[in-house]
């Protein structure tokens, strides 16, 4: 069996494509990846045993660009993913058996599977932004007021609108030119009518939330047997347990000062400090021997040694933390952080911060309820509740779908 899997957005969208890809190779499959060559993602796919095919520009210099994101931006990029796809995956898909997408709106993947005859799978994190009769888009069952049925007909048609505004003409160019016909509803048809989810059904309620007949896989977790840098080490036994506070990927352009602020409110429950540097470049605000910065370090053996974790909610942190039964403080800042967010709350494992941007005192309220003894029992408990055979699931469905004589081209 060959797979290609590509993917492009943030580690969140690449690592669990790591996992999925390693536990692929052993089961003897041939597996490619096209994902964002950055170099981090690149060391990432080493460590699974697949070189990375590149495919678009780097994420990191779209999100920490010398400017912010914006529509202008978007409507730039969009179009440029579009055709990056269409070139790199039609050359690595050639002799596959199938191909699976992820990640930021995957426009073209599909078209490139249809043109080669292979099947198509689709595959999400979440289920925020999958078409639903009963929820607006990036909302959560039972959080403020839903509008009515027929606001959230309109508002995904507009999703819908918004999608073929960003991808559509650039998608039906490159369709036209292999001959395909045009794609009224980009959306829909990237999406398809059975998605595979990659979640721990445990941490939030997804059914009945999309329309869509969803796939539950579990979450695609790569193992990771690294040893934790000898100075951390030296760091972790010096003390009581740290506060992790680290947020990936995430620039906090809003939060310019956000290590003081997160030092200080460590501090103030007395409690000394591990902070990640990530792509906001966060650091040590003075010298005291009480707080400790880390890059890109083994995070399922980091989070077993923490007294909580303090991040930004992206699929990925939220699973980890959660595995490893550490107490959770939430600061979401896009997209479905807010969705993982308010699953951390319900479950009892942690804290949704009220909004993106913390002061020294809220977020300081917020860890005092994250560090009591009843969250850190109820994440103990909750850690033994989720599954983590993921990878074996949507490896074994990829290979029956691709088994199964007269199978539909596309899942």
């Amino acid at each position: 069996m060959r797979v290609l899997l590509t993917t492009w957005g943030s580690r969140g969208d690449v690592e669990p494509l790591a996992g999925l890809a390693s536990r692929l190779l052993e089961l003897g499959a041939e597996v490619r990846v096209c994902a964002p060559p950055d170099e981090e993602f690149v060391e990432l796919l080493a460590r699974a045993g697949v070189p990375l095919v590149p495919l678009g520009p780097s994420v990191r210099s779209v999100v920490n660009g010398a400017k912010p994101p914006s529509a202008e931006r978007a409507f730039q990029l969009a179009p440029e993913l579009v055709a990056a796809r269409y070139e790199t995956l039609t050359a690595a898909a050639e002799g596959c058996d199938v191909l699976l997408a992820t990640g930021l709106m995957p426009a073209g993947a599909r078209s490139v599977a249809e043109k080669l005859g292979i099947r198509y799978v689709l595959a999400c994190f979440h289920t925020a932004g999958l078409p639903s009769s009963k929820y607006p888009p990036l909302s959560r069952p039972g959080h403020a007021s839903s509008p009515g049925e027929t606001d959230i007909k309109v508002l995904w048609e507009q999703d819908a609108q918004r999608v073929n505004a960003l991808y559509g003409e650039a998608e039906n160019r490159h369709r036209a030119e292999l001959g395909l016909p045009p794609v009224e509803n980009v959306r829909d048809y990237v999406f398809t009518e059975r998605p595979w989810l990659a979640a721990a059904p445990a941490l939030f309620p997804w059914q009945d939330h999309t329309d869509l007949d969803v796939v539950v896989t579990g979450p695609w977790i790569l193992p990771d047997e690294r040893p934790l840098p000898a100075d951390l080490e030296t760091f972790l036994e010096a003390g009581d347990e740290p506060v992790y506070v680290g947020f990936g990927s995430m620039a906090l352009r809003t939060s310019p000062d956000f290590a003081r602020v997160a030092v200080e409110a460590v501090r103030a429950q007395g409690r000394r400090v591990l902070l990640a540097r990530g792509w906001a470049g966060l650091a040590a605000v003075d010298d005291r021997d009480d707080c400790f910065v880390v890059g890109e370090v083994n995070q399922q053996a980091l989070f077993r040694r923490v007294a909580a974790v303090v991040h930004h909610g992206g699929a990925g942190t939220t699973t980890t933390a959660a595995l490893a039964g550490a107490p959770q403080l939430v600061v979401p800042q896009i997209a479905d952080q807010p969705y993982w967010a308010a699953g951390v709350a319900e479950l009892g494992i942690g804290v949704a911060h009220d909004g993106p941007t913390p002061t020294c005192d809220s977020l300081s309220a917020a860890l005092s309820t994250v560090l009591a003894p009843g969250i850190r029992d109820r994440a103990r408990a909750v850690a033994g509740t989720i599954r983590t055979d993921g990878t074996t699931v949507a490896a074994n469905m990829l290979h029956d779908m691709v088994s199964v004589e007269g199978r539909s081209t596309h899942a």
